[in-house]
């Protein structure tokens, strides 16, 4: 760590106390500065970090958490919370494989009150620590930190709703806009309301008014009353919203004014009932190209700290979300009836250049996958061709509407999964392993898995051509094979034998099908020819071409990059059992545990994925004093 005069001699945050407000100032900058320095060599969200150093500093100045419960929604805004309860030295380590998490997580700090790397959430989950403080009649407040977009989430206005209707005392609400997405209003107007409507006498005057009024008129007074104040305040400030769900909002309030939130927090603690405080930040704040061009910031790999250019690979090939949206675009062109729906992921999911050739044509709901799935459904049901691109690990939160609005009423929609398999430093809460599991039940679903960017290319016009639903997963990185060729359809549900050999059957799904070529290449070293398949449909199989190997091949080896739970195995091994084969199956892919954060790598190495741990593994599996190894 670099000689930082007030960062370096801050333990924990009970040291915040004994600094003076220069002494303050001085740690805020550090802290960027560190945040910044970290994030450079390990990658990371630091546009949301940046953000919030200040909220955090009066966070923790305010409150205690040993005793108050603060959740930070996503928790990609948290890399000063970790900094300043204890984990400074550890910070070094963010993302890396061994290190800590760029997520919050229980299991990494008793502080880090509850752990999500979806959106959306804190308000539920700190409303549950609220209620369970008061049946166990505990100390504290609760704290939800939501923004970066998270209030676009209908879970999120669930918890709104419900605790609007439960009315709980010390439950804050601090709504975190740096897009300035509900109100550009702020200034000095907004500012004096704020020190007015928080108060100590203003907020024991409006309580006493409002317990006058109920034992006067009644309920019915009451509530005119409080539409009366409701229509007050809405002339100053930008919350009826949330005092129709039974909020008392405060707002807004400079996020980068420390004493400002310190005073306003400090009121809040002294007024009743549910609270949120609209709190103005700017994304990548103290560092300039964060602060130019925050989306690219919101999540970046390494980068050189002077310039802000990420730091990539000279002449690497296109990702495969590029591949996938430069496909549809292509198709788009010679179909009017293509459209692309994304959950708030355009540059992430390769459809910036579709945004901008199709304007009229493209939809990002915001973060609101449920919606995007059923708003998908009912642009197919009037004759469009909905393309709905999600990350795996979101696609998650849709699932629901797949099953009964989209395949239940047969309604052809494309679902593309980026982002599908391992995906590396953002760990447990974005490995996109679980799809190939939870789609393969739903009945009538075309599930697809490219081996290389042509294929993706034809199992998308494959697709958009289909009238099925229809998905096509790939993994998060660079694609693999040669430029692309223009557009061919492919049978659904066939497969391909790429190497014919006899005894040993390798069947390899997506990216696993290179690393089957791998494996057969190394096997033969040792007398061992495999046939090697690319199973591009995981369903329906190629059941035809499957009975023929399997009457050939007594050893079959699936390989993918999703959870053995369910998965491409799984359903190869009921085939088997189903038909009453007799051969003997090796299943390689995710075990049944989270996988922790860290290169692609160094997590397949964790696992026994790589090519040298499955030629290993094979040998041993087909060791049998009646085989005889294929010369």
């Amino acid at each position: 760590m670099k000689n930082y005069t007030v960062l370096g001699r801050i333990t924990d945050y009970r040291d915040l106390q004994k600094l003076s407000p220069e002494e303050t100032q001085i740690l805020i900058d550090e802290i960027r500065d560190y945040i910044i320095d970290v994030t450079s060599k390990t990658g990371g969200h630091i546009g949301p970090s940046l953000g919030v150093v200040e909220l955090t500093v009066a966070l923790l100045k305010v409150f205690d958490p040993e005793i108050d419960r603060i959740v930070w929604d996503i928790g990609h805004q948290a890399y000063s919370w970790k900094i300043l309860t204890g984990r400074k030295e550890q910070f070094r380590t963010l993302r890396q494989y061994g290190g800590i998490s760029g997520f919050l997580k229980m299991k990494e700090s008793k502080y880090d009150h509850f752990g999500a790397g979806h959106s959306s959430t804190s308000i539920s989950a700190s409303l549950g620590m609220r209620k369970a403080k008061d049946i166990l009649k505990k100390e504290g407040w609760t704290v939800a930190i939501i923004g970066d977009g998270a209030m676009t989430a209908g879970q999120a206005f669930e918890g709104l709703n419900h605790a609007g209707w439960l009315d709980p005392d010390r439950f804050i609400v601090i709504l975190n806009d740096n897009q300035m997405s509900i109100s550009p209003n702020v200034g000095a107007l907004y500012t004096y309301f704020n020190r007015i409507i928080t108060n100590e006498v203003f907020q024991k005057s409006r309580q006493k008014l409002k317990d006058i009024i109920k034992s006067v008129f009644g309920e019915s007074g009451a509530k005119i009353a409080r539409k009366l104040e409701e229509y007050v305040k809405g002339l100053f400030a930008p919350g009826v919203i949330f005092e129709e769900l039974g909020f008392t909002y405060i707002g807004t309030i400079d996020g980068h004014n420390l004493a400002e939130l310190e005073k306003t927090l400090e009121n809040v603690k002294k007024m009743r009932g549910p609270i949120i405080v609209h709190v103005l930040t700017q994304k990548g704040k103290g560092y300039q190209p964060a602060e130019e061009n925050p989306t690219p910031f919101h999540g970046i790999s390494p980068f050189d700290k002077i310039t802000g250019t990420p730091i990539k690979k000279i002449g690497a090939p296109p990702s495969w979300s590029k591949v996938f949206g430069n496909a549809l675009v292509e198709l788009a062109k010679q179909d009017s009836k293509i459209v692309a729906i994304t959950p708030a992921m355009k540059e992430g999911s390769g459809l910036s250049r579709f945004a901008e050739e199709f304007p009229d044509r493209f939809f990002d709901v915001g973060i609101a996958e449920q919606h995007a799935a059923t708003f998908a459904a009912g642009l197919a049901a009037e004759g469009l061709k909905p393309v709905l691109s999600y990350y795996s690990t979101f696609l998650q939160r849709g699932y629901d509407q797949v099953i009964h609005d989209i395949a239940l009423q047969g309604l052809p929609v494309v679902i593309a999964i980026d982002r599908a398999g391992l995906v590396g430093e953002d760990g447990p809460t974005h490995h996109g392993v679980y799809d190939i599991s939870f789609l393969r039940a739903v009945p009538d679903i075309v599930i697809s898995a490219p081996k290389d960017r042509q294929e993706l290319w034809n199992l998308l016009y494959t697709a958009v051509n289909s009238g099925r639903v229809f998905a096509i997963r790939y993994p998060r990185g660079s694609a693999v094979g040669e430029e692309e060729k223009g557009f061919n359809e492919i049978p659904i549900g066939s497969w391909e034998v790429l190497e014919e050999g006899k005894e040993v059957l390798l069947l390899g799904v997506g990216r696993y099908v290179s690393r089957a070529l791998e494996v057969s290449k190394e096997l033969k070293k040792y007398g061992i020819k495999p046939t090697v398949v690319n199973a591009r449909f995981i369903r329906p199989m190629d059941e035809k071409l499957l009975t023929e190997l399997l009457k050939s091949h007594h050893y079959v080896i699936t390989m993918e990059d999703g959870a053995l739970n369910g998965g491409f195995g799984s359903a190869v091994g009921e085939f088997i059992l189903d038909n009453r084969f007799t051969n003997e199956l090796l299943r390689f892919g995710i075990p049944d545990r989270f996988v922790q954060h860290g290169k692609v790598n160094q997590l397949e190495e964790e696992l026994g994925l790589l090519p040298h741990q499955m030629v290993e593994r094979i040998k041993d599996f087909i060791r049998k004093p009646d085989y005889k190894a294929a010369g």
